[in-house]
């Protein structure tokens, strides 16, 4: 799993870096650069764009001086520099890629009031005025600065990070920085490049390796993690030679209503999908028709039927929700499966469920893994100020508690009892449509059922979930639950093929 770190942590790799791997600074800045422009050129090819590069006096600065001198390099004929030059501090790197800048002929504008910059109309702004030591926003002229540049009609790449935003901590409710069209990261993304109210500052981004100490970034002290390919292709177990359907565990999946049939169709096509050896849906009688017709390989448990738990301890794991119903008789189905302290899935209703009868959460099994979106999280856990809090209650709760919050967005937090958070990256706006929350229960409890630790069928599952849905949307503009259900076998073999 690849560490994320503070700003200030990665000041520090860069330090360890250039003292340990016979780098000077002026080198390593050099190696952002080039990793920079070896981007830019791939998704901005034409060289004859108009191009205004904005640098501040620190090392973004000097970021962006080398960046200029490289693109000229490359034939780019329509560049130019304008220093910004707010305050009299200029760093050794910014002075030296300067006087290298100012051997070749890359029109320079000096600027050291706002109301300098007049009449410009590039296409591309290439920002880099302030990097990521940024921790308040910004004032006098800089705010004035860039106010002007986020009202010209051009796409702004930042280097790094966008002027004005923070890396790390709440993201600022009138965030005043750049509003960048793509973002060329270094090594790391930046923590907050994840969280949704990121959108004002950023559109896209990408990282691109400059060669920092690897060893070093992951030796540092941090809870924050991303989920790369390469942790899932590790995580996958491969099927052997005679195995069977006993081999990948039974699992119960306690889901829909005479009305949202849907979803406990959904979870059990997901589960089915994702490897369990036996599903079983318990549903009511309504629901038996559907669930014969549309997946015959699963089998029924019907709700009125059932009353002794013990009647219950042959499955592997269990998830109860989707689709579910809030009526008293849910709530004892709850009871029920909470007492059993087997691996569980519990989301939509069942959260619900909870969040009116929180005794119920300190019953929990150990590792007992919650999925809610952000409205069924505050319901459980009241209300939050923004994400930045969301996702630190999330880790509180999942310390105290003892149990996995997958707290469900865009780029999902997975919240272990140990106090880590891995972030996923897989999933797109495409899978922005009913009945995902179900398929990634389903995928889940499949998971779990097959003996996967819960931590693991957690990281895992949203992994699939979201790739899923990425391979998915290469080929259409949206994309449905049910095709990501059945996409899960065919990623997970893709996953496999590639794995070294």
């Amino acid at each position: 799993m690849q560490k994320l770190l503070t700003a200030n942590q990665m000041r520090d790799a860069d330090v360890f870096t250039i003292k340990n791997l016979n780098i000077t600074e002026i080198d390593l800045m050099e190696n952002a650069a080039k990793a920079f422009c070896k981007l830019f050129i791939k998704k901005y090819p034409n060289q004859n764009l108009k191009i205004s590069i904005f640098c501040g006096q620190g090392n973004n600065g000097g970021d962006g001086l080398a960046i200029a001198r490289l693109l000229n390099r490359a034939d780019y004929k329509n560049i130019n520099v304008y220093l910004i030059q707010f305050s009299n501090k200029e760093s050794d790197c910014y002075q030296k890629k300067l006087k290298r800048l100012k051997k070749i002929k890359i029109p320079i504008t000096f600027i050291a009031k706002p109301e300098e910059l007049g009449e410009i109309s590039p296409e591309i702004i290439i920002d880099g005025i302030l990097g990521s030591g940024l921790n308040q926003p910004l004032k006098g002229d800089f705010e004035k600065l860039v106010k002007l540049l986020n009202d010209l009609d051009a796409k702004v790449i930042s280097i790094d990070v966008p002027t004005g935003f923070n890396s790390e901590k709440e993201i600022a409710t009138k965030y005043n920085g750049i509003k960048a069209s793509f973002v060329i990261s270094f090594q790391r993304p930046k923590i907050n490049f994840f969280f949704p109210e990121s959108v004002v500052a950023m559109e896209q981004f990408k990282v691109v390796d400059i060669g920092l100490d690897e060893n070093f970034i992951q030796s540092r002290e941090s809870d924050w993690y991303l989920t790369t390919k390469k942790d899932i292709q590790n995580l996958i177990k491969i099927r052997k030679n005679f195995s069977h359907k006993g081999t990948y565990g039974h699992a119960l999946i306690v889901a829909g209503n005479t009305t949202t049939m849907g979803a406990a169709l959904l979870a059990a096509n997901a589960c089915l999908h994702s490897g369990a050896g036996l599903t079983t849906v318990c549903l009511p009688e309504s629901g038996l028709i559907a669930l014969n017709t549309a997946l015959p390989e699963a089998m029924v448990l019907q709700r009125n039927k059932i009353s002794l738990t013990k009647d219950l301890l042959d499955y592997t794991a269990f998830a109860i929700g989707p689709g579910l119903g809030i009526m008293n008789e849910n709530k004892l189905w709850l009871e029920k499966i909470i007492n059993i302290q087997k691996p569980l899935v519990i989301d939509a209703d069942a959260l619900n469920i909870l969040s009116k009868n929180k005794s119920l959460l300190k019953k929990l099994a150990p590792n007992t893994i919650l999925t809610p979106h952000i409205k069924e999280f505050e319901r459980l856990f009241g209300k939050q100020k923004n994400w930045w809090e969301s996702v630190q209650t999330a880790r509180l709760k999942a310390q105290t508690l003892k149990v996995i919050v997958i707290l469900k967005n865009q780029y999902t937090f997975i919240c272990l009892p140990t106090g880590e958070i891995f972030i996923n990256s897989t999933g797109n706006s495409a899978m922005a449509s009913g009945g995902m929350g179900d398929v990634l229960t389903g995928i889940i409890v499949a998971l779990l059922a097959q003996n996967y630790p819960p931590a693991e069928a957690a990281k895992l599952g949203v992994y699939l979930h979201g790739k899923a849905g990425d391979e998915l949307s290469k080929k259409f503009y949206t994309v449905t639950a049910s095709q990501v259900a059945e996409q899960i076998p065919k990623t997970i073999k893709k996953i496999l093929a590639e794995r070294i």
